[in-house]
This record gives structure tokens, C-alpha cells and sequence, in this order.
């Protein structure tokens, strides 16, 4: 589990293919030396497994899933990445709930400057679009970020400064591909009321046993 508030910014030092897969060496001075093998370490939004290490970089195994469903297929040396050790029960939580299972891959739609920050607009697939609300949660990269307005395909987000210093986002240009992944609470509400066109919350809840209803039915309910 993530927080999403990056940690450093890796470079990409290489990257082995092969035919399941391919492992990435990333070079990351401050966070390498944190690692254990076999910890987890998010990178540009994607939960990897830390499989050697030495006191200036780690290795990971990309597994053709990952390469599929992500960004992180097309790293090359040299990429700049997003990186967090995992998150210990002690620490705060400074952004949200983050896993590291990236949903979908957005695509960078507009970049307007905002005073000292920037206002960037993101296109994103249908089925991570209906977690997305406006002032909700949403990683983007491994970014915590909140989103700022909901469009019909897409969203937007204001970067302040300092995220743009501290992570790779500062770098986004129109065109380039992102790692989403949508609020997780807003999954398991999806979930626990599920995904008919009608949901009725209270019927919902008094089915899952968080309410009872009395006697005389829901009209007699104290809401």
C-alpha cells in the first residue's frame, strides 16, 4: 500500500527484455538503500518487487502484464520515474489510499501554466472515469493528486509547484501516456451497491446488515 507522495525520482539505468517479461535496474541513492528484497516499491504508479538492490540502485521484474497494462513498457535508460517504498502503518497518510494496480492508461490532453503551477488536462479510459469526481482522488504516475474538474472523457488537475519539482509531472507534454489508478474506496462502494443503472442506497445497506429496517417498512425509517 501507497500513499502517493513521492518519495525520489529515479533514472532508468537499464532494462533487460525477455520473452515472460523484463527486469529494470533504476538508479535511486535515496530509496535504495531502504529496500529489502522481495519489498515493494511503487514506480511511476506501478507496485513492483525490489529483487536485488545495492546502495545506489534496485532491480525489479516487469511481468508481461505490467508491460501490457502500463506505461513501464516503454521505458528507456535514461526515463525519469516516480518512486515510493511502501507504507508502514506508523506513517501518515499524506495523499490517499494508493495500491499500486494501475487501471488504465490516460493520455496527456493539455498543458496550461496557472500563475506558478499548471492546470493539466488528461484523457482517460471509460472504466477509470466513472471513479473519477470532481475534488476526489486520483494517481496519476504514482502522483497523488486531486482532481479538479470532471469532462465527459477526461479530467483536469492543478500541480502546484512543488509537485511539479519533486516528481516527473512537471515534465508532461500533450501526448504523453500516464499511469491512472482510480480511488480504491470508490471501487468498494461500487461494489457493496453495485453496478445496476438503479441503486438504491438504503435498500443496499439494510441488504449487507448495516441498517435494519423497522416494522412498518422503509417509509417508517428514521433518516
Amino acid at each position: 500500500m501507497f500513499t502517493g507522495i513521492v518519495q525520489e525520482v529515479g533514472r532508468v539505468v537499464r532494462i533487460h527484455t525477455r520473452s515472460d517479461g523484463a527486469r529494470v535496474e533504476v538508479a535511486a541513492p535515496r530509496t535504495a538503500p531502504l529496500l529489502g528484497i522481495g519489498d515493494s516499491i511503487a514506480t511511476h504508479g506501478a507496485c513492483l518487487t525490489c529483487v536485488a538492490r545495492t546502495e545506489e540502485s534496485f532491480e525489479a521484474d516487469l511481468s508481461r502484464e505490467t508491460l501490457d497494462r502500463t506505461t513501464l513498457g516503454e521505458l528507456r535508460p535514461g526515463h525519469r520515474v516516480n518512486l515510493e517504498p511502501a507504507l508502514r502503518l506508523s506513517d501518515r497518510l499524506g495523499g490517499h489510499l494508493v495500491t499500486g494496480h494501475v487501471d488504465g492508461v490516460g493520455r496527456v490532453e493539455a498543458v496550461e501554466k496557472s500563475g506558478d503551477g499548471c492546470v493539466v488536462t488528461f484523457s482517460a479510459p471509460e472504466h477509470v472515469m466513472r471513479y473519477v469526481i470532481e475534488k476526489g482522488s486520483i494517481a496519476v504516475d504514482g502522483v497523488s493528486l486531486t482532481v479538479a474538474a470532471v469532462l465527459p472523457r477526461g479530467f483536469k488537475v492543478a500541480l502546484v509547484p512543488h509537485t511539479l519539482q519533486v516528481t516527473t509531472l512537471g515534465q508532461l507534454r500533450p501526448g504523453d501516456r500516464v499511469n491512472l489508478e482510480a480511488d480504491l474506496i470508490g471501487k468498494y462502494v461500487e461494489k457493496l451497491l453495485g453496478t445496476g443503472e438503479r441503486r438504491d442506497l438504503w435498500s443496499a445497506l439494510q441488504r449487507s446488515g448495516f441498517v435494519d429496517l423497522p416494522a412498518g417498512g422503509r417509509e417508517g425509517a428514521s433518516r
